[in-house]
This record gives structure tokens, sequence and C-alpha cells, in this order.
């Protein structure tokens, strides 16, 4: 490899922001923005202190509701490194195009509410990220609210994660007296002379830890005493810090702030890039490593967006570079179509904001037109080369409705908008066996989805719908060839289907229906829904 693309590789640093809702996961990538010179000024969600919405949240449904509901992508630069970030939806109705994201990720900084400690999708998501072994930072945040104790929000994480814990600063104060942090490796006291929302960058007043009279005068003779107290506790019982254990997502390490308010997140952004890794080696389904610093182009599909430039109805599948240098215009191979190609229009990303590129290098996400060849999980690489990445999950929808088209002459339009959305992962798709696309049951992980799909299916593709919900809860794939439901002793609830590949399954309302089919039909196979795909 060339020393330039070695060199740009280096740089790279790829990594997910994690959370339970309203914990300040976006707030927290805006400034992050901001610091980075990506923003001049911050805005924040509708509702909030102005009427500027994120910039992370692009879909007209986020701005009105205030929460991030997609995946979004953003990349700049920042004393030398180049920074892709994926802001991803804290609300668990959406936790699957999380888990998809977090597959293109090499670390995942997650934000806990310093009020209300780990939440349940915060738990959800460290699994995934437990089970991938990547580094996890942990930024506790709104320390400028009322909080719980940070040693017990230490304490937490540890025997909730199964994970050591070491804080690389410690707040000055909560609430009404947070006064700013302590940053324990440079033995300095950050403070700042104002608040005002956050809006641009604070500049610090950092003062030597040892220098009491400057430090007493800028935080007061009580938090002084109670930060003297704090850090005997923290120098005398704190896990050692261990760099590897880091790498191998074993210790987290911990940042206090306030995002809302700039407070700790310049400093937590330059401790996190020097201790993060730059790309890391990605298994194959066959076992094998692929090495970031291979020559060879590889990378795979982890999402797909259809209409996020609405002049021109397009539609984006976005790609992980796992090794080697992309160049536009060369010709790649499309493993799953067993073709070659070249990638039309590259572009990398600002949330919906595109610039065409010329290159990518491994860790970089880019963005290319789809006219409807990709899935998500395909591999491009080399031509000679055939990768496959290890599968990335899909998991089983668990709530479902029927839907059917209301208008018969846009019935082109709700067979476009149903398969597009469908396509992306963010619902499934159901046939009546030897039906069309006129009336079709659709299956969501989480019903907030639904809305979603309402919302996108007016705005996008100018279709109304009727919507029939159904209280059936379990889908299984059935395994035995040449299936008819007539053939076989099922619950009259017991839904047939197919899927867009003609492949039978079975949708119940509960598990007894399930034991049901079972016991009476000793020779039918049914299996789990999930699958890599």
């Amino acid at each position: 490899m060339d020393e330039k693309t070695k060199k740009q590789i280096e740089r790279r640093r790829t990594f997910a922001i994690i959370s339970h809702p309203d914990a300040g996961k976006t707030t927290l990538t805006e400034k992050l923005l901001l610091y980075g010179g990506a923003i001049q000024s911050a805005g924040s969600v509708k509702g909030k202190q102005s009427d500027k919405h994120a910039v992370s949240d692009w879909m007209e449904l986020e701005k009105q509701r205030g929460i991030s509901v997609t995946s979004s992508v953003m990349q700049f630069e920042y004393e030398g490194y180049c920074i892709n970030i994926l802001d991803t939806p804290g609300h668990q109705d959406f936790s699957e195009d999380t888990y998809r994201t977090l597959m293109a990720a090499d670390s995942a900084v997650m934000v806990i509410d310093a009020a209300k400690g780990i939440e349940p999708q915060t738990r959800k998501l460290f699994k995934v990220c437990a089970m991938r072994g990547i580094p996890i930072f942990t930024f506790i945040n709104k320390m400028d609210h009322e909080t719980r104790d940070p040693f017990e929000l230490m304490d937490e994480l540890e025997t909730e994660f199964g994970i050591e814990t070491f804080p690389m600063n410690w707040p000055v104060g909560s609430g009404v007296t947070f006064s700013g942090i302590y940053d324990r490796n440079r033995g300095k006291v950050l403070t700042y002379e104002s608040r005002h929302a956050g809006r641009s960058r604070l500049a610090s007043i950092d003062i030597d830890i040892n220098d009491e009279a400057a430090l007493t005068e800028a935080i007061g003779a009580d938090l002084k005493a109670e930060l003297d107290f704090n850090r005997e506790l923290l120098d005398g019982a704190g896990s050692e810090f261990d760099l590897d254990k880091v790498h191998h997502g074993k210790l987290t390490p911990v940042f206090f702030g306030s995002a809302l308010n700039n407070f700790g997140v310049e400093q937590f952004l330059e401790s996190f890039l020097k201790l993060t890794t730059a790309p890391l080696p990605r298994k194959s389904g066959e076992g094998e490593e692929i090495d970031p610093f291979d020559d060879r182009f590889s990378a795979f599909v982890f999402k797909i967006q259809a209409n996020m430039n609405k002049a021109h109805r397009d539609r984006i599948s976005f790609l992980r570079i796992c090794s080697g240098r992309f160049e536009r215009g060369k010709e790649y191979f499309h493993v799953q179509g067993n073709k070659a190609l070249r990638l039309s229009q590259p572009q990398q990303m600002m949330a919906q904001e595109r610039d065409v590129i010329d290159e990518a290098f491994a860790g970089d996400i880019i963005g290319v037109f789809d006219p409807g060849i990709f899935s998500i999980g395909d591999t491009v690489c080399e031509i000679g080369q055939k990768v496959a990445f290890s599968g990335i999950p899909s998991f089983a929808p668990e709530h479902f409705a029927v839907i059917e088209q209301v208008d018969s002459m846009k019935r082109k339009q709700f067979a476009k908008g149903m398969n597009q959305i469908a396509q992306e992962g963010a619902i499934q798709i159901f046939f009546a066996p030897g039906g069309g696309m006129e009336k079709v049951t659709v299956g969501v992980v989480g019903v907030l989805q639904f809305d979603v799909l309402k919302f996108r299916m007016q705005s996008e593709y100018g279709v109304e719908y009727l919507r029939q919900d159904i209280p059936h809860e379990l889908i299984r794939r059935v395994g035995n060839p040449n299936f008819n439901a007539a053939d076989w002793n099922l619950a009259g609830d017991t839904r047939w289907v197919q899927d867009v590949r003609g492949n039978n399954l079975l949708i119940f309302n509960g598990q007894w229906t399930i034991q049901w089919a079972e016991n009476k039909n000793p020779d039918l196979i049914l299996t789990e829904f999930n699958q890599r795909l």
C-alpha cells in the first residue's frame, strides 16, 4: 500500500453515538460538529431553546417530533483526524436501524443522562457493542441538572455491564452548582466565564489543581473541599487505566459534562480521538480477517435510504469501506449481484448535505446512487475478489397490520413506496399467497415505525392507505417444501404469508398458537425469523 493511502486510513475515526431517548445524544453530536468547524452555530430540537432543528435530523418527521428516527452520517476534520460520526435513533422502536449502524462503527460513544443512569435502550445497545467487542466510551451528560452521585453512576456501569470504568475527568458540582470539570490527565480544572445555551464554542479557563488560591476563587471553598475529597477517593480506589482493555471493550473511559452548555465537550473529543482506534479489521463470512490496510478495496452496504433529496427522489445506499482505497470511476464487483459496476455519484455526507467525492478510504462511509440493485449486507470489492462480510442481523417484527391502497390510480406509487421503504429495512412486507401489492401485511419492530411509514408514504409518494392492526406478534419461517396452509392443522387465526422472495411464513398471535401448530403437526418445520442478511 502506498504511503499516502496508509496515512489517510490511519487518521480515520469512525464511531456511533448511542443512548436512550432524551439523554442528549443528538445535542452531543451537534457540539462535536461545532468544535470540528462543520457547523457555525448549534441549533436545538423543536420545542427547546430555539426553533432550529438538529443538523443530523434531516427527515421532516424528526423535526416535527424532536426525535431521531433514522441514523445519519456526518464527516468532518478535526486536528488532523478525519471523523465519521454515525448518529443513531435513540428510540427503541427504531433500534433495528441502530443495530445495523453499529456494524459499520469501530467504536461507540454511549451517552447517559446523569439523573437517570442506565436506561433500557442503553442496556440493549451496550449488549450489541459488547457482542462485537468494540471500544465503548461513556459521556455522562446533563451535569448542569440535578444528578445522581457520580460514584453511584460509575458503580452502576460496572455492575450492570460487567465492564471496568475509568473517569477521565470529574465534575465540579452538579445542577446549579456545576462549575466545570477536573481534567485528571492534565491536572487542571476547566471552568467557564459564562453559559449561553451552548450555541457557540466556549473558551475554558484552565486552573492548575495545585493553585489553591485561584481554584478557591474560581469555584468557592465548598466545591474545592468536595473536589479534594473526591480526588483522594479516585486516586485511592479507582481502576488503573489500561488502553488495551479499552480497545477490547473491557474498560470504558468515562467523561462528565453538559452537551447543551458545551461543558467538557471539547476535552472529551480530544481525549476520545487519542484513545480510540483507526479502522479495525473485519471478518468475512468465511472467518477470514480483512485488514483495512489491504490494498484491495472492499465495502459493505449497511443502510439504504430513499428520497433524502426531495428534488431528485433518489435512493442512496450507504457503504462502510473496510479496506483499501475507493476511486471514483473505477469498476468494482458486486458480489451478490455477481457483476461488475461503477458506483454512481459517490458522495460523503453531512446529514442530508452531500458532496461528490473522487476518493475515499477504509473507515469512511460513502453514499452511492442505487437504482435498486443493492440490499442491506451486500458486498462490493475489487474485480477478481469475492469477499462476503459476516451478515448484518435482521430482526423479527413484533407488530403487524394489514395495509390496503385506497386509490387504484396510484397503484404504482403504492407499490414503489412500500417496496423502497421495505428495502431500507424500516418495515417488512408480506403477501397473501398468490396475492398482489393491493393489500399487504406489514411487520415492524416498533409501533412508531407505522407512523413513519404513513408520513413517508404521504409526503414522498403521495399515497394514502387504510391500515388495520392485527393482534399477531410472532412470526416463523416454514421449512417444508411446497407448503400450503390448508394441508395442515393450524389455529384459525394463524396467518399464512409469503415474503418478497416467495418464502412461506406463518404469523401467530401468541406462543400457545405456535405450540398448537407444533403439537398438531409433528412434521411441520418452523424456524426463527431472525437471520443475517
